[in-house]
């Protein structure tokens, strides 16, 4: 008995020799080691992006509308484990750098390439991505090799790292589009006999057309890549390479990668005219929500643009000088400068010089009423002359007061005149108002776009845009219509 006790007792010890400095450094490391920090405790931090780029960063229209992609979820990830809470602002490629320098986004992630033009107004984190470049062909003419390119047109994204690449290449006539969806219509059509592109989405053209061919080049150097961009000075670009750096240690990169670049399966041969609207299926509900954005920018628009353009009128016609001459500056200024130049301005300006986070919706409705202002203010100005002097007359006589006499007698009658030339600047503002795509607003052209760059499918969606853009147009006439026929009852 006292035997097994002294071996009890020894036994007890030497798990207690082995165990306790193992208990006692762990405890000391979980001590000793940072919380986690929680999302959103430094607050929100906004990234901007071009949706339109798959599998980088795309509108995932077929379920809940997110924005999705490689970077997107690259971005959730440093901004976690940062202690921010993610806002992602989509707009245009183009308006992205303006973005980050007018202070509207704190960080751009939207498969961008480091160039030396770029580096003189932004600051670049580490490159997290190297993408190796493609040939696209058509399969009827294959071109695999850059020797093959020589005295043929090759088209390449403006901007991108094989934008870059192929102005380096000798003998070739280089075509340079804004978006990939325009690419592969160009080469479809036979205006573009390749594209360089990189292997992700090469791939994905390919798979969506069948009559392409991807041909794979030499892969580039680490300093071809992707990286974050931030605005000049920017105290995050030290965090996020920390982050990145770490992302790529422990394999998270890769596993991004691995999940967003799998191939698809080959889309079936297309039947008539290399059209397939079968690409549209799931996406009508989609596109057909941009109806209601379309038609309320119209509407909001056209009224702001009919009551600043009435009172622009009035200032010509006051015989005050000084109103006058604004008014004549104004419709100077406005109409002698383009209208997309206007929303720009509004859009990227007012947060630099306001402070004021001006929405893209509410920048698009101010851009274009101000510009239907200075068209409607000499329409409505010419229906207002057009009535005759004598009512004037006869209201002055009587002691009518002038405002009273605007508004109660000549403005009806101007307005009853000019109600032609009233509806065709709001088929003008329904129409053009597909321009505010450009600053990320959700309307009808926006998901066409959305579809396109999803589907690797050049017209199907835009010809669907382009009926639905038909329909409403005769329905806006065909109510003018009725509300001219109404109003000549009382002639």
């Amino acid at each position: 008995m006292r035997k097994k006790t002294w071996i009890r007792f020894i036994y007890i010890v030497l798990v207690s020799a082995l165990t306790l400095p193992g208990l006692l450094l762990s405890g000391s490391s979980a001590s000793a080691s940072a919380p986690a920090p929680v999302i959103g405790d430094k607050g929100t931090i906004v990234m901007g992006t071009s949706p339109d780029y798959p599998p980088y960063e795309n509108v995932d229209a077929l379920n809940n509308g997110e924005i999705v992609g490689m970077d997107i979820d690259i971005a959730n990830f440093i901004a976690a484990r940062l202690g921010y809470k993610l806002e992602i602002e989509a707009m245009d490629f183009n308006g992205l750098i303006a973005a980050l320098q007018t202070g509207r986004v704190d960080f751009v992630m939207s498969a961008m390439s480091v160039t030396e033009e770029r580096k003189q107004n932004v600051d670049f984190s580490s490159t997290y991505y190297v993408a190796r470049n493609t040939i696209v062909s058509r399969a009827s003419e294959p071109l695999e090799t850059l020797e093959a390119l020589k005295g043929k047109s090759v088209g390449t994204q403006l901007g991108s790292t094989q934008d870059s690449f192929a102005e380096t290449l000798e003998g070739i006539r280089l075509m340079k589009l804004n978006r990939i969806p325009d690419l592969i219509q160009e080469l479809n059509s036979g205006r573009l006999d390749a594209v360089i592109a990189e292997d992700a989405v090469a791939v994905e053209m390919a798979a969506s057309n069948p009559n392409l061919i991807v041909s794979y080049l030499p892969p580039g150097s680490s300093e071809d890549g992707y990286a974050i961009a931030f605005p000049k000075g920017s105290e995050l670009v030290a965090s996020f390479n920390e982050v990145l750096e770490e992302m790529k240690a422990n394999g998270q990169i890769d596993a991004i990668t691995t999940k967003w670049f799998q191939e698809k399966e080959a889309a079936e041969e297309s039947t008539f005219l290399n059209l397939n609207f079968s690409v549209l299926k799931g996406y009508i509900p989609f596109m057909l929500k941009g109806v209601y954005v379309t038609l309320l920018f119209t509407l909001v628009s056209a009224a702001f643009g009919f009551i600043w353009g009435t009172v622009l009128s009035l200032f010509k016609i006051s015989g005050i000088k000084p109103l006058e001459w604004f008014a004549t500056a104004y419709t100077s200024v406005f109409r002698g400068t383009p209208l997309l130049l206007q929303l720009f301005l509004i859009y990227f300006a007012t947060p630099q010089l306001t402070g004021y986070d001006i929405s893209p919706l509410l920048a698009a409705g101010l851009a274009f009423g101000l510009n239907s202002a200075a068209y409607l203010s000499e329409t409505i100005r010419g229906g207002i002359m057009a009535v005759d002097k004598g009512q004037r007359e006869a209201a002055m006589a009587l002691g009518v007061p002038y405002w009273t006499m605007m508004f109660r007698i000549i403005l009806p009658q101007a307005v009853k005149t000019i109600l032609p030339a009233l509806v065709n600047e709001c088929v003008a503002l329904l129409k053009e108002s597909s321009l505010v795509s450009v600053i990320g607003v959700m309307d009808i052209m926006r998901r066409a776009n959305v579809v396109q760059a999803t589907e690797f499918r050049a017209l199907e969606a835009l010809l669907f845009a382009g009926l639905i853009y038909y329909v409403l147009v005769l329905i806006l006439t065909s109510l003018a219509h009725m509300l001219e026929r109404r109003l000549r009852r009382s002639d």
